[in-house]
C-alpha cells in the first residue's frame, strides 16, 4: 500500500527509504521483489512513463548483492497456448471486483470507445493485475494476490485527484475479495486479516494511511482536501 502510493506520487527517492524498512521484515531480496511487483501493477493506475522512472530509480538504488539475486525471467509473456487462460483470469478478476455490475460497466465503457473495455481486460486485468500461475516461471518473483492487488488499486487511486468513481469501485472490489472468497487463492492469506482489511475499519486505515503519505511527500493541498 505504501509502495503503491509512493509510485503514484512519483517519488523514487522515497522507494529506497521504504525498502530500508521492508527488507528488515521480508528480507532484502523478497522486499525488492514485492516493491517492483507492486510498481509493475501500478502501470494500470498511474501509466507507463512514471512507473518506468520509479522502477529504474529503485533498481539503481539497490545493492549489487541484491540485484544479482533478483529474478530475470519474465512470467507474463503471452503464447498462443496461454491466450485463453490469460483472458479467463482477467474476466474472473473483473467479475470479482465489479459484480453484479460487471457486464453493465463493460457496456458503458464500450460506449465511449469500443476498444476501451477490451484493452482494459486483455492488457491489464488479464496479463497484469491477475497473477500468473506459479508454474509460469516466476521463480523468486513476488505474487501480490487478489486482496493486495485491490489494496494497491485503492492506494494508487487515493493518492491522485479526480478519480473518485474508480476509487470507490476498487474499495468495493477490495470488500468483495472477502465476500466472494477469492481471497482464499492468495498465498499465506489469513482470514482474520483479510476480513479486517475488507471491512470499514480496514478501508478507513488504508485511506488515512495514504493521506499521511501524500502529506508527507508534499501534496498537502490534496491531503487536506481528503481529510476534510
Amino acid at each position: 500500500m505504501q509502495t503503491a502510493a509512493t509510485f503514484t506520487l512519483k517519488s523514487p527517492d522515497s522507494l529506497s527509504i521504504l525498502y530500508g524498512v521492508a527488507k528488515d521484515i521480508a528480507g532484502p531480496t523478497q522486499a525488492a521483489e514485492i516493491i517492483r511487483e507492486v510498481g509493475l501493477k501500478c502501470i494500470s493506475f498511474n501509466g507507463i512513463p512514471s512507473t518506468i522512472n520509479c522502477l529504474s530509480a529503485f533498481y539503481a538504488s539497490l545493492p549489487k548483492d541484491v540485484t544479482s539475486r533478483l529474478s530475470t525471467t519474465p512470467s507474463r509473456a503471452p503464447t498462443p497456448q496461454s491466450f485463453d487462460s490469460i483472458s479467463a483470469r482477467g474476466c474472473k478478476l473483473w467479475k470479482s471486483i465489479y459484480a453484479p455490475f460487471d457486464d453493465k460497466l463493460f457496456d458503458k465503457l464500450a460506449l465511449v470507445h469500443p476498444d476501451l473495455p477490451v484493452h482494459i481486460l486483455n492488457s491489464h486485468y488479464g496479463p497484469l493485475l491477475s497473477d500468473p500461475p506459479v508454474d509460469a516461471g516466476r521463480r523468486s518473483l513476488a505474487s501480490i494476490g487478489r486482496v493486495l492487488t485491490s489494496a494497491v488499486a485503492v492506494a494508487s487511486l487515493r493518492a491522485q485527484p479526480s478519480v473518485e468513481p474508480q476509487l470507490l469501485s476498487h474499495i468495493f472490489g477490495l470488500r468483495k475479495a472477502y465476500e466472494d472468497g477469492t481471497w482464499r487463492a492468495d498465498e499465506d492469506a489469513e482470514e482474520s486479516v483479510v476480513r479486517w482489511l475488507a471491512g470499514d475499519e480496514g478501508n478507513e486505515w488504508i485511506l488515512k494511511s495514504v493521506d499521511r503519505i501524500v502529506a508527507g511527500l508534499g501534496r498537502n493541498d490534496f491531503a487536506e482536501a481528503n481529510m476534510e
